[in-house]
């Protein structure tokens, strides 16, 4: 870990002394370093019937084993999907679910014990896909969701559906699949967990939700949260692949706890592909009505997720592959069942976009055949049907400022689209799709008043600005915009503010870097604790030269009157100033998204203080006679409100550029069964980056990039978010690009070359040149749809036949009890 110096040095009679310690970043000194090691299950759905130890325990240099008997208490990142134990009790739900851990004087020893460890097993059926789970109810994977082996499954309905798609003059029934595929970050996950010299535990982690990691230590091992710290080290990446509190963060906290010593774990690559959290497989069914102008009259969209062995973020997910189809298009009635099932498989979670790319996907490669059949431009068809800005959709979902007409207009312009679509010589081709996403979600995980993102304020008599906040730096710069905005509000240079983040103990709690909401959230807080600074300063100031307080500016480290510049102080006078008058310059701020108009259940996910939007052209150069495909150049614009940094908000863009081609190309994480006689077992396919493909160098094309610019009153300095929304037009435009290049459609990403030939020679055969899924089942066990009519139908956000709520606690399922509190 980052944080981790080496040996301590200690004074003793004058003289420095190399001690068997290991001093960590805030001086505190600890004993020497243990490591774990996790022994993994090796089949993929059985029941524990007995671990022997015995072996382990005795191997020299191990100090520690432990089982799930250590871990009674379940946890997880939903309240509603509390079904993780750090290490499993009695049953495992697939390959790569730990069941035992060593700690041990080195990695070495811990490995080599973690192999003396003897568990026998008592098989249980493998669920190896949904069709599985919704065949057998039995055995359950978890003894909680809507029955057998489904997870969640949702229904909602806005508006008269069937009616509009029944009169309408065209529908459209097409069924779709997006393989799931894993996030790949640079780093592993790791953490060191240790007792502070107050007896306190502390835990560094790679983790991207210092708070809800915060929350399930202290849950699961039945502590005070007050005496648990968390700091969230700087990333090498997360993409949402550690957004969940892990088993491995529970077990070395227990392990430090019962030892006295620090310990520490670093996962292999193999372990993070069983972590893994990523993309849900999802196949999709969407039945659009529309008129011969080109409107929609109605949309109906079915999905069925793969959730593999545990919850996770998977009720969100599960919502989220229908709850934004109707911020980027006019959708006047819409209905959304959504259905996510349990199987024996590393557990699915939020990856980039979260749960946004498959329905995305799917709709924008209908809309390029319903232009086909319209004989619409795709550009021009989707230019006449976008959402208005300042609207609220049939979901309840508000709209702010949109640009995503300004977005099209542009990469149709700068990508040459009129002389290119349909105009290129067979082999070549180009895509158009366009996409939404949230700039923060409306709600937190665990529901309640409090707000979202919290900053405080140090102003230092030397003119330093110190400024803490529970954001997590992951790469994506959230530091960055952090000190920015401090700086532009107080006038001062970035260099003279020191950012503390990610510390639980030290700084107030933003909920973590996911859904796209730190420099909205976090910016407003900043510029609230920055503000109300500036105006003690000026209140100060403004008595000592004697001139109104509407005068002063603060700019380039000094505070002066704007119609005399002469006139002023230093930064550093005027903190000095103000400290002399009221004591101690400390100041916070606080951001809570404003209240969503939807009422109805499920209506949480979805809301956003304000959407992004994107637009982007694929260019492809298809090979028909081996299918091979390369992707020479990428035209994106992307509707960022205000850019706050162009180069980071650039690199943000081009990053989701470079994740989208590699799901719609190559990346995929699949299974297989390895033969009977070795056990029949369900195993990654690809657990190696060896394997496991994804794009090079090489294999990046040139993007050019517009940033959109507005200003939005909803984001800080009118800015809204960019992390994500630039990722989910990709796939959709990569698709519809190799249609336009040899005249077949791949209805399932990654597009691969082996899918175009076959659908290239089912085209010279006379039969149906696509290549995808044939249905969607008929099966899913679909609950009674929530009628909620839409704002224009008279509806209040509410559903007409929800049951009445007996109480808030009752009504919703995402209020838990405080943090370390059991019910």
């Amino acid at each position: 870990m980052s944080q981790i110096i080496g040996k301590a040095r200690r004074r003793v009679d004058g003289r420095a002394k190399v001690t068997g310690q290991t001093r960590f970043a805030d001086d505190l000194v600890l004993p020497r370093m243990l490591h774990c090691k996790l022994l993994r299950s090796a089949v993929p759905h059985a029941r524990i019937v007995r671990i022997e130890t015995s072996a382990a325990v005795a191997h020299p240099g191990v100090h520690l084993v432990l089982t799930g008997d250590t871990f009674p208490i379940p946890y997880g990142v939903l309240p509603v999907s509390h079904d993780e134990h750090a290490l499993c009790r009695d049953t495992v739900r697939f390959v790569g679910d730990p069941v035992a851990a060593v700690i041990a004087r080195d990695e070495a020893t811990a490995g080599d014990a973690v192999r003396l460890i003897a568990v026998e097993y008592e098989p249980l059926r493998t669920f190896a896909n949904p069709d599985d789970s919704l065949a057998y109810a039995e055995p359950r994977i978890h003894d909680y969701g809507d029955g057998g082996n489904v997870h969640k499954a949702v229904a909602l309905q806005f508006g008269d559906v069937d009616a509009a798609i029944d009169g309408a003059d065209h529908v459209f029934d097409d069924v779709f699949f997006f393989e799931g595929s894993t996030h790949l970050p640079i780093e592993q996950h790791a953490a060191v967990a240790a007792k502070d010299p107050d007896g306190k535990l502390v835990v560094w982690s790679s983790t991207q939700t210092p708070h809800y990691l915060h929350r399930a230590l202290a849950r699961a091992l039945e502590m005070p949260a007050a005496h648990i710290r968390v700091i969230a080290t700087p990333n090498g990446g997360g993409f949402g692949g550690k957004s969940d509190p892990f088993n491995h963060e529970v077990v070395v906290a227990r392990a430090a706890l019962k030892l006295d010593r620090p310990v520490k774990i670093c996962l292999t690559r193999e372990e993070v592909f069983y972590c893994h959290r990523g993309r849900h497989p999802v196949l999709m069914r969407f039945r659009t009505g529309v008129t011969r102008e080109g409107r929609i009259t109605g949309v109906d969209l079915q999905t069925l997720l793969d959730g593999g062995a545990y919850g996770s973020y998977g009720v969100a997910s599960t919502f989220y592959t229908g709850a934004l189809q109707t911020v980027t298009y006019d959708i006047p009635t819409y209905r959304f069942r959504g259905c996510r099932v349990f199987t024996n498989k590393p557990p699915c979670g939020p990856k980039r976009g979260h749960g946004t790319p498959q329905g995305r996907f799917g709709q924008e490669v209908q809309l390029d055949r319903i232009a086909e059949r319209l004989q619409k431009d795709p550009a021009q068809f989707r230019l006449g049907m976008i959402v208005p800005p300042d609207s609220l959709t049939a979901n309840y979902l508000r709209i702010g400022t949109i640009g995503l007409a300004e977005c099209i207009r542009r990469v149709v312009a700068s990508s040459g689209w009129t002389d290119k679509f349909r105009r290129l010589p067979v082999g070549r081709g180009v895509g158009l799709a366009c996409s939404s996403y949230l700039s923060g979600a409306g709600l937190p995980i665990n529901w309640n008043d409090l707000p979202h993102s919290g900053v405080q304020l140090k102003l230092d008599r030397s003119g330093g600005v110190t400024a803490f906040c529970g954001a997590t730096e992951i790469g994506q710069g959230s530091d960055d915009v952090l000190v920015a905005t401090v700086a532009e509000v107080l006038g001062i240079d970035p260099f003279d503010i020191r950012a503390v983040t990610g510390d639980t103990d030290l700084t107030p709690v933003d909920l973590g870097s996911y859904s796209s909401r730190v420099t909205l959230m976090m910016g407003h807080a900043a510029i609230q604790a920055a503000t109300r600074a500036r105006d003690l300063l000026a209140r100060s100031v403004a008595r000592r030269l004697e001139i109104p307080i509407e005068r002063l500016t603060f700019r380039d480290r000094r505070v002066f009157d704007a119609e005399a510049s002469e006139r002023g102080v230093t930064f550093q006078e005027a903190v000095c100033m103000a400290e002399a008058e009221f004591g101690t310059i400390g100041t916070t701020g606080s951001y809570t998204p404003p209240k969503s108009a939807a009422k109805f259940k499920g209506g949480g996910v979805g809301p956003s203080p304000t959407y992004s939007y994107t637009a982007a052209v694929v260019e492809v150069d298809v090979d028909p006679g081996t299918g091979w495909i390369v992707v020479p150049r990428v035209w994106i614009a992307h509707d960022i409100g205000r850019s706050l940094n162009p180069t980071l908000a650039r690199g943000q863009v081009e990053g989701s550029v470079y994740m989208g081609l590699g799901e719609a190309l190559m990346e995929e994480q699949v299974f297989r069964r390895l033969p009977p006689r070795l056990s029949h077992a369900l195993v990654h396919k690809f657990p190696s980056m060896l394997e496991y493909k994804s794009p090079t160098f090489l294999d990046m094309p040139d993007v050019h990039t517009d940033l959109i610019e507005s200003m939005d009153p909803a984001g800080p300095f009118g800015a809204k978010e960019v992390g994500q929304g630039p990722l989910l037009p990709i796939m959709p435009a990569l698709a519809n690009a190799v249609y336009d290049a040899v005249g077949v459609r791949i209805d399932e990403v990654p597009v691969t070359p082996e899918k175009i030939l076959k659908a290239l020679q089912l085209k010279a055969a006379g039969k149906p040149a696509r290549v995808g899924p044939a249905s969607f089942p008929p099966n899913v066990p679909w609950p009674e749809a929530l009628m909620v009519p839409p704002p224009w139908e008279g509806g209040d956000g509410r559903a007409t036949n929800e049951p009445a709520r007996k109480s808030k606690r009752e009504a919703e399922p995402g209020i838990e009890a405080p943090a370390g509190v059991r019910r």
